[in-house]
């Protein structure tokens, strides 16, 4: 019971502001545009600066972990890999590029943040995780969403300028480099500033959870279900089966793990529809996978919580 009600507690509060969301959009108190800008909102201000934050104060010659890093990136790889492969036995082929993307794209900087923090009050290992997964996230986003375009488009000059530009631009992207550099170079922090950026910072949790619980359409999710179902099956539990006893034979553990956790079975981030939107996709079978892997991955979390703390491992 111990080890449920530890679990629970990392788990409830995160999921019950996704659900405080949904509740606000249901009385009106939130619509889909206001919605949308918040999470807009989240992704350029708060969640860079709360990465930041997290980062420039880091000791990383205590902290630095070259072997978590190359993991999170292989792992990452070797996933998205896999959903390829499964993507070939998708009937309907225009819903190839989306079902890709929405199997191993995770929530990984909001939720995986906020769950380490509620367990270990601090994220310190989160922005690892984040340098080995995230660059690769959005780099392989572009790359399979033109590639398996319903109407294929060839990765040219123009394409390739785009996703570069994309990459380099990416506002987390940029926090993680200033927030390298000035962890590196031990900029001191003034305290008006350390007060600002801390009240900055706060916001982002609170604001993407409730504004990720906004945006759920309902009506959407039946459409592609049975796709859909196999995306969220390999996002929330699929992955986490092949990966995670890897991890623990490489010996990770504690934060380590719940960092590697939130990144292979973290629901399927929201930013997935707008880009598959953007890039000529329909968007419906991302949007389904969206709100069931974020539904479901209240429980499944906790169930890999709860299995990681039996076993002692966290």
């Amino acid at each position: 019971m111990e080890n449920l009600i530890f679990s629970l507690n990392a788990t409830v509060p995160v999921f019950v502001m996704i659900i405080l969301g949904m509740f606000l959009r249901k009385i009106n108190w939130i619509d889909e545009i206001f919605a949308d800008k918040m999470n807009k909102f989240v992704f350029l201000l708060p969640l860079p600066v709360l990465v930041f934050e997290d980062l420039s104060t880091i000791d990383f010659d205590q902290v630095w972990d070259t072997k978590f890093v190359l993991f999170c990136f292989f792992v990452t790889l070797i996933s998205i890999s896999l959903a390829v492969i499964i993507s070939m036995l998708i009937k309907n082929k225009e819903n190839q590029g989306e079902f890709i993307q929405a199997s191993y794209r995770s929530s990984a900087a909001l939720l995986g943040i906020a769950l380490i923090q509620n367990i270990y009050g601090k994220a310190t290992i989160a922005p690892l995780m984040i340098i080995g997964s995230v660059p690769l996230y959005n780099i392989m986003a572009v790359v399979v969403l033109s590639l398996f375009a319903p109407e294929r488009r060839k990765l040219d000059k123009k394409m390739w300028i785009t996703t570069l530009k994309g990459i380099i631009t990416n506002p987390i992207l940029i926090a993680i480099g200033i927030g390298l550099l000035w962890s590196l170079w031990k900029v001191p922090m003034p305290t008006m500033l350390e007060k600002t950026i801390s009240n900055i910072a706060g916001t982002a949790t609170p604001m993407g959870l409730m504004a990720m619980g906004a945006s759920f359409d309902f009506q959407q999710a039946m459409g592609e279900i049975k796709t859909a179902l196999l995306a969220s099956f390999l996002k929330l539990f699929g992955f986490c089966l092949i990966f995670l006893p890897l991890a623990i034979i490489l010996e990770f553990g504690g934060e380590e793990l719940i960092a590697i956790l939130v990144m292979l079975g973290s629901a399927t981030t929201v930013s997935c529809y707008v880009m598959a939107k953007n890039m000529g996709h329909q968007g419906t079978l991302t949007s389904t996978v969206v709100m069931m892997t974020t539904l479901l991955s209240g429980f499944s979390i906790t169930f890999w919580l709860y299995i990681l703390r039996i076993c002692q491992l966290i």
